[in-house]
């Protein structure tokens, strides 16, 4: 059985903003003790007095997750500082817009480095940890567009599927391993609002915007403390992933066709060009520190719109939604 929230220790990678953040600062009020991992030191501190005026016990500890090395020392200091380990949420991300043609090779490359490779770094060091108590929690937040894809993020999107790949194979050699108290949980949030979208790196001329529907990033964090209290496999956050999930089920051929509109027409800014940027890939940004990214509210697509494409998808194959 996991162990009560309050008497955990948690380590959250990317926890200077955005889900990372607000899933910290969620931990906090329930008493737990949390290691704070991003390379932003001065956010995480920022980050680490909120969660103790909050309940909770924090350590920030500054990591770069592309360094495999630096990731088992945030590990180590789990185990010195508190004596043992008990969550693992792998959550540091960042993105690139870009034709996948006009992308970068090095930029490409350091989003597969973080998104991808940061994960694995995390299970890596967590595991041991885990087995060694016989319990743990390894939480791999991946994304909707795992499910279905989408234009402009190639290096991205190939890293939440990646992501999903891996929880899927850690769960069959704890499977085989008869390690039943061990769980590894995939989050698959829909459209977030957090600066990731200020953050990322853009070779596509045009100013990026969240893609409409917008979720608060709250709505995963108390997703992931849930996993927590009762692990599952995998979760979508956001109501509009699920019905993705569906259209991709049903006719895969038009929810690519639709999706790639959607993204064209609503994930940039319309008559706001902009000029090429690296973004956060190689050196992190000291601005949009916050969860919000200040999203909610400015699309033109609506959950309804996308319940209403559902329908019209199911209705195709003879079945109710």
């Amino acid at each position: 059985m996991p162990r009560r929230i309050r008497d955990s220790v948690i380590v959250i990678t990317g926890a200077s903003s955005g889900i990372g953040r607000a899933t910290a600062l969620e931990f906090a009020k329930q008493g737990a003790t949390l290691l704070l991992a991003a390379r932003r030191e001065g956010a995480l501190q920022e980050v680490a007095q909120q969660c103790k005026q909050l309940g909770g016990q924090a350590l920030a500890v500054p990591t770069d997750v592309t360094d495999e090395l630096a990731v088992k020392a945030l590990a180590r200091r789990a185990i010195e500082n508190f004596g043992r380990l008990d969550v693992w949420v792998n959550n540091a991300a960042v993105s690139l817009f870009a034709r996948f043609e006009d992308a970068p090779p090095e930029a490409f490359r350091r989003v597969i480095e973080t998104n991808l490779f940061g994960y694995v770094h995390g299970a890596r060091a967590a595991l041991p940890y885990f087995r060694e108590q016989g319990s743990g929690v390894l939480i791999n937040v991946s994304s909707v567009v795992a499910i279905s894809g989408q234009p402009y993020t190639s290096p991205y999107t190939i890293s939440k599927y990646a992501i999903r790949g891996l929880s899927d194979s850690l769960r069959m050699e704890l499977y085989l391993d008869n390690a039943p108290d061990i769980h590894v949980c995939t989050v698959l949030p829909a459209s977030i609002d957090t600066p990731i979208f200020q953050h990322a790196a853009n070779y596509t001329g045009r100013k990026t915007k969240a893609l409409s529907p917008v979720y608060p990033a709250t709505q995963v964090a108390e997703a992931i403390v849930g996993l927590v209290k009762k692990p599952q496999r995998e979760i979508i956050v956001g109501q509009a992933g699920y019905l993705l999930a569906l259209e991709k089920t049903l006719a895969p051929d038009l929810e690519e066709q639709m999706m790639a509109r959607q993204v064209d027409q609503d994930h940039f800014q319309d008559k706001k060009p902009t000029a090429s940027t690296d973004g956060n890939l190689f050196e992190p940004m000291e601005d949009y520190t916050g969860i919000s990214g200040n999203w909610l509210g400015t699309g033109g697509i609506t959950t309804q719109d996308v319940w209403d494409v559902a329908r019209q998808v199911a209705r195709v194959f003879g079945m109710r939604v």
